[in-house]
C-alpha cells in the first residue's frame, strides 16, 4: 500500500545509502544536463546545477549541502553552494517541466502516481514542518509534509512535481514566514487541496499528458481529492477506506435504497459480481496470477449523483484468489476500463513505493538541512533530477 511514507531518512535511521558509482550515469547525466538548465539565465548558476545534482548522485551519506561541498573539494565553497539553492533566484519551475517532458519522450507514462511523503524533522524552523498525528502509527511526529507527483509505468517512474504542504501555523505567522521567506502568493490548504494543486499544476498549467491520477493512501481524505480532479476532467483512481460512507446507485444493485453503508458493506454485498482477473505476466515482468474483482456505481458526499450529467463513479473491490474480499478499496471514474486494466493501474503506486526506496531516498530527496521555502523546492527539483538519471542509466543497461 502506498501512503504517506512515515520511515525515517536514511542517516536518522543508523544506515548511510551508498552513492551511485559515476560511471554508471555519466553519459545520461551529460546528456539530460543541457536540457534540465536551459532556463538558468546565468553560467555560473548552470555550472552549480551541475555541482550539486552531481553532489546528490556520489556523495556518502546524507545529502546536506557541507557533505556535497566536501565532495565537490574546491570546485565550489559551501557558502556559495548554500547561496544557489537556498538564496539564489533561479526558478525551479522551469527545470521541473523540462525533466518532465524529457522523462515522459523518455519513459512514457501510464499514470501519473501521487505520493504523499512524510519527512521527519528534530526542529522546529525548517519550513512547513509541524507536529502532525498519524493514524497508521498512532503517534505524533514532528516533520515535514510533502506532495509528489510521478510519471510512472511498469517498469519505471519519477517525480516531476513537489508541493510543500504548510500548516496554518506558518501561514498566519508573519514572523515565520518572513523567517523562511515563504512567497506572500502561497495560500492556506488542507492536505488535500495541496494534493489537487500539485497534480493539476503537472498536467493543466504544464500542458502535460492527461494519464490517470492514482493515489494510494489512506492518510488523505480520498473523496475531496477525487471530487475536484473529476470535476477538472481528469481520469482517476484512488483507494479509499474501508470505512468510507458510499451510497449505491444502481438500482439492481444490492444496498440500493438503504441510505450510505461503508465501501467494505458495499463490496461485500456485490460478491456475486465478482470476475475473475488475470494478473501480472510478461507484460509488467511479473509471473500471472489470478484476482477477483467486482465493481458498483456509487454516489456520495461531493460525488456526483446518476443523473447530474457529469459522468459515473465506480467502487472497485479487489482481492486474491483464496485471500480476504475485499483486500483493496478504489474510486474511479474510468468506468469503461477493463477490471485487469485498473489493476495495472492500481499497482502503478507500488512502482513508485519501491523506487522511492531504492533511488528517491538514496538521492537526498529528505536531506535537505536548510530552512528556507525556496531552498528546499530548489533541492528536491535536483533531487528529482537525480533520480531521472539514476532510473533513465538503470534502463538504458
Amino acid at each position: 500500500m502506498l501512503s504517506l511514507d512515515l520511515r525515517p531518512t536514511t542517516a536518522a535511521r543508523g544506515t548511510l545509502p551508498t552513492p551511485f558509482p559515476s560511471s554508471s550515469h555519466d553519459d545520461v547525466l551529460s546528456e539530460i544536463s543541457s536540457m534540465l538548465f536551459a532556463s538558468l539565465s546565468r553560467s555560473d548558476q548552470c555550472r552549480k546545477a551541475m555541482q550539486y545534482l552531481r553532489g546528490l548522485l556520489e556523495t556518502p551519506g546524507r545529502k546536506s549541502i557541507r557533505n556535497i561541498a566536501a565532495l565537490l573539494g574546491e570546485q565550489v565553497s559551501e557558502q556559495n553552494l548554500h547561496h544557489f539553492i537556498s538564496a539564489s533566484t533561479w526558478d525551479w519551475t522551469p527545470v521541473r517541466r523540462a525533466l518532465a517532458e524529457h522523462w515522459i519522450a523518455a519513459c512514457p507514462p501510464r499514470a501519473w502516481v501521487v505520493q504523499p511523503v512524510i519527512i521527519p524533522k528534530t526542529g522546529r524552523h525548517s519550513v512547513g514542518v509541524d507536529k502532525h498525528f498519524f493514524p497508521t502509527l498512532g503517534q505524533v511526529l514532528n516533520a515535514q509534509r510533502a506532495i509528489g507527483v510521478w510519471a510512472a509505468s511498469d517498469t519505471a517512474g519519477a517525480p516531476v512535481n513537489w508541493r510543500l504542504h504548510l500548516p496554518q501555523t506558518w501561514l498566519k505567522d508573519d514572523e515565520r514566514r518572513s523567517q523562511v521567506s515563504i512567497p506572500a502568493g502561497v495560500p492556506v490548504e488542507t492536505l488535500s487541496e495541496s494534493v489537487v494543486e500539485a497534480c493539476l499544476e503537472a498536467v493543466t498549467r504544464w500542458q502535460l499528458p492527461v494519464r490517470p491520477f492514482v493515489l494510494d493512501s489512506c492518510e488523505v481524505h480520498a473523496l475531496p481529492i477525487f471530487a475536484k480532479l473529476h470535476a477538472a476532467g481528469m481520469p482517476v483512481l484512488v483507494s479509499v477506506c474501508e470505512d468510507q460512507p458510499l451510497t449505491v446507485a444502481d438500482p439492481a444493485l444490492p444496498g440500493t435504497g438503504q441510505g450510505p453503508l461503508t465501501a467494505e458493506q458495499i463490496v461485500i454485498a456485490a460478491k456475486d459480481l465478482r470476475r475473475p482477473v488475470l494478473a501480472g505476466g510478461p507484460r509488467s515482468g511479473t509471473a500471472p496470477w489470478t484476482h477477483w474483482a467486482a465493481t458498483v456505481r456509487v454516489t456520495g458526499p461531493s460525488l456526483p449523483g446518476p443523473s447530474s450529467g457529469r459522468g459515473e463513479v465506480h467502487l472497485l473491490g479487489i482481492g486474491e484468489e483464496g485471500g480476504p474480499w475485499p483486500a483493496k478499496l478504489w474510486l474511479t471514474n474510468l468506468t469503461t476500463a477493463p477490471a485487469a486494466s485498473l489493476l495495472r493501474l492500481s499497482r502503478l503506486a507500488e512502482r513508485v513505493d519501491t523506487d522511492f526506496a531504492e533511488i528517491t531516498d538514496r538521492v537526498g530527496i529528505r536531506d535537505f538541512s536548510g530552512r528556507s521555502f525556496d531552498g528546499w523546492h530548489r533541492h528536491v527539483t535536483l533531487a528529482s533530477a537525480a533520480h531521472a538519471v539514476v532510473a533513465l542509466a538503470r534502463s538504458a543497461q
